[in-house]
């Protein structure tokens, strides 16, 4: 079987190593020495002044939306994660779709300026696939009308916008470390932020609103995570640049595999670096996206319709999102993760190469 993606796991003698240290301690979370180890260690990896390590990356999105006071509407797009919109919503705000670009696949920013109204307070916007959205501009909209802007950076780790780490932009950028994910902690999350007094506000939300054990600072969660999962991203940061490289050449393989199909790719956003988290195809239609999705299952092997549906089908949404619609409808994610062979690219070339009627 050959499933669209998998963990990254660390030797387990490595791992046994830490819990060795976890046991002796019995400290198993609210925020253990490797908790601390971790965020310090990503902060220096990453370039970034301040972050939070979480229990998802949904809470993430949730503790920033909460954190910025936003409780109105909140442009963002339709294709992404279901957690994106469902956080907005769980914090009793209105999501109102832009449609997205057609060629990054990322949110259109001139989509954006058509929809701001007084109402409107903020933007959150996906980097979908790793591929980074047009940041800056985003950013002038979101300065010209006074709006907050969180982006949903989930696929993100390594990818860069004008060489500096995609999450060292907006008021606040949101990540997970979710077992899919390329860097991961088994489950997790980060925020990130320029904003000392936010950071701080963010932090006690994590921890229920807790300043000591007998005072609070305002309404919190349960944000935190454990020893074992830091445990785990301590570990994997060791091996993420081989990660990294490991996923840029499979993803070239499969494009020289690939070369002769009729569909296309995302286009990376000018002055950004993609982390090759995710290799996305858009067929010509459809029926060609099922027909090869069909073929490939029928072997043990499974891609992934990223992200279909549009959200702009939920039924607390509204909005005009035709490109969304139309992309959500023909694309597949194949199998890409570190221990991928290269003889298991080409049996899934080979296939959907057949099926297209290739040779």
């Amino acid at each position: 079987m050959i499933p669209v993606t998998k963990p990254f796991s660390p030797p387990l003698e490595e791992y046994q190593e830490f819990l060795k240290g976890i046991w002796s301690r019995n400290w198993l979370t609210n925020n253990g020495p490797l908790v601390n180890d971790l965020e310090l260690k990503l902060k220096r990896y990453l370039g970034v002044e301040h972050l939070l390590y979480l229990t998802n990356g949904t809470i993430a999105i949730q503790i920033a939306i909460k954190a910025l006071g936003i409780s109105k509407k909140v442009i963002t797009t339709p294709f992404s994660y279901v957690a994106t919109t469902s956080s907005i919503v769980w914090e009793n705000c209105t999501p109102v779709f832009a449609d997205i670009d057609s060629k990054t696949l990322n949110i259109d920013h001139r989509s954006i300026e058509k929809l701001i109204d007084p109402d409107t307070e903020a933007i959150l916007a996906t980097h979908c696939f790793g591929n980074p959205c047009d940041i800056e501009k985003i950013q002038k909209i979101a300065d010209q009308h006074n709006l907050k802007v969180i982006f949903d950076a989930a696929h993100c780790f390594g990818s860069k916008y004008k060489g500096k780490s995609v999450f060292d932009f907006g008021d606040v950028s949101t990540t997970s470390f979710h077992a899919t994910k390329l860097f991961h902690t088994v489950e997790g999350g980060a925020v990130f932020t320029k904003d000392a007094e936010l950071l701080k506000r963010m932090a006690y939300m994590r921890n229920f609103g807790h300043d000591g054990p007998e005072k609070f600072a305002g309404v919190g969660i349960n944000g935190k995570n454990s020893e074992f999962h830091a445990a785990m991203g301590i570990l994997n940061l060791n091996y993420v640049d081989e990660i990294l490289l490991q996923r840029k050449l499979l993803s070239q393989n499969y494009d020289t595999l690939l070369n002769k199909i009729k569909s296309f790719k995302p286009e990376i956003t000018s002055n950004a670096e993609t982390n090759y988290s995710y290799y996305p195809m858009v067929f010509e239609s459809e029926d060609q996206a099922l027909e090869v999705k069909t073929a490939l299952e029928k072997s043990e092997i499974f891609p992934r319709r990223y992200f279909y549906p549009s959200l702009s089908s939920l039924n607390y949404t509204a909005g005009s999102t035709p490109v969304s619609d139309d992309i959500a409808s023909r694309i597949l994610c194949l199998p890409l993760y570190h221990d991928l062979s290269i003889e298991e690219q080409e049996i899934v070339s080979r296939i959907i190469l057949r099926t297209l009627r290739y040779r």
